[in-house]
């Protein structure tokens, strides 16, 4: 693998903001009423009026950027995990943190009613459910002296599973209205967009990395083992704990105004780790372009596809990143045999 020069590292994210600048233009061009490029432009720049204006500013651009958002801290968060477990095959869910803020989001969908509170109420439920499942997380494998990845998955399997099965008693409960609702934000949708929750997605995306770019290096040191790292001056107990905090809240968030939209957090760092290598320090920030990029097409794809009517997000993410994901586990095998 080429090794990390300034050049390579900005023609990198170059080209990866190109690709995100046109997947951004994409999304505001293309839906159930296309617009020409010179009309959207002109919209962008505020000199147009009426209808187009109307589209374009009021709900195309809202949901593009709460698109970007969402994958970009899904992306991030599934290289940082993945880097933590060691395992190119993890993702953003595979703690259970996913669960508990699906969890915190359905009981504000089923319950709310009775007690008074509205749609608004789901997003601060479901970001309380993250952090709970956060809390819960740590109370389970703080004892330890290490954080150890058997741990980690093992709890992360428990809690998913709880999660899973209350979720299932919450909508057999709720109404046919109510079980629709549930069962589309549990695919994963980005049809109800807020202003308001998009500036807490964008606050902790900008946390984790701020909080996860300066210990690139020690990622990449953890890499090699935990012994190792540790030789080499890392402290990866306090490593691993402000990174999964960290990553934890950017999904919580993420979940938080989206449902469960599965395959950013897996396909994406694990292409990028195949095409650039394992360098945290280029796959962080690649991972933040490319996963909001790719949601931003897929969402799209979602709501211009069926013309009037609109799919679930998720359900794009998994048409399109299942039979990725196979081919880029072919790629690798392929790789490692002929090596």
């Amino acid at each position: 693998m080429k090794p990390l020069t300034p050049g390579r590292f900005v023609a990198t994210l170059s080209g990866l903001t190109v690709l995100l600048a046109g997947a951004l233009l994409m999304g505001v061009m293309v839906g159930p009423s296309s617009l020409g490029l010179a009309e959207a432009w002109q919209a962008l720049r505020g000199h147009a009026e009426g209808p187009v204006a109307d589209i374009v500013l009021r709900v195309r651009v809202p949901r593009v950027a709460l698109a970007g958002l969402v994958g970009a801290s899904l992306a991030v968060s599934g290289a940082l995990y993945q880097a933590l477990l060691r395992n190119p095959l993890a993702d953003p869910y595979i703690l259970g943190v996913s669960g508990g803020a699906a969890l915190g989001g359905i009981l504000a969908l089923s319950l709310g009613g009775a007690l008074g509170l509205g749609y608004a109420a789901v997003p601060p439920a479901a970001f309380a459910g993250a952090v709970v499942t956060v809390v819960l997380l740590f109370a389970v494998v703080g004892p330890v002296g290490r954080v150890a990845t058997t741990n980690l998955l093992l709890t992360g399997v428990v809690f998913n599973a709880f999660a899973s099965a209350a979720i299932v008693f919450l909508a057999s409960l709720a109404g046919l209205t109510d079980g629709a609702r549930i069962f589309l934000w549990l695919i994963g949708s980005l049809s109800d967009v807020r202003s308001d929750a998009m500036g807490w997605v964008a606050l902790f995306l900008v946390a984790g990395l701020a909080c996860a770019l300066p210990l690139s290096r020690a990622l990449n040191a953890m890499a090699l083992g935990e012994d190792s790292a540790q030789q080499l001056g890392i402290d990866v107990v306090r490593t691993q704990r402000l990174l999964l905090v960290a990553t934890s809240l950017m999904v919580g968030a993420a979940v938080s105004v989206s449902g469960l939209i599965g395959f950013v957090g897996l396909i994406i760092p694990h292409a990028l780790r195949l095409r650039f290598g394992p360098d945290h320090r280029l796959l962080l920030p690649s991972a933040a372009l490319l996963g909001a990029a790719f949601l931003i097409v897929c969402d799209t794809l979602a709501r211009s596809v069926l013309g009037g009517r609109e799919l679930p997000v998720g359900a794009i993410t998994a048409l399109a990143g299942g039979p990725y994901f196979v081919y880029l586990l072919r790629r690798h095998h392929r790789r490692v045999f002929a090596s």
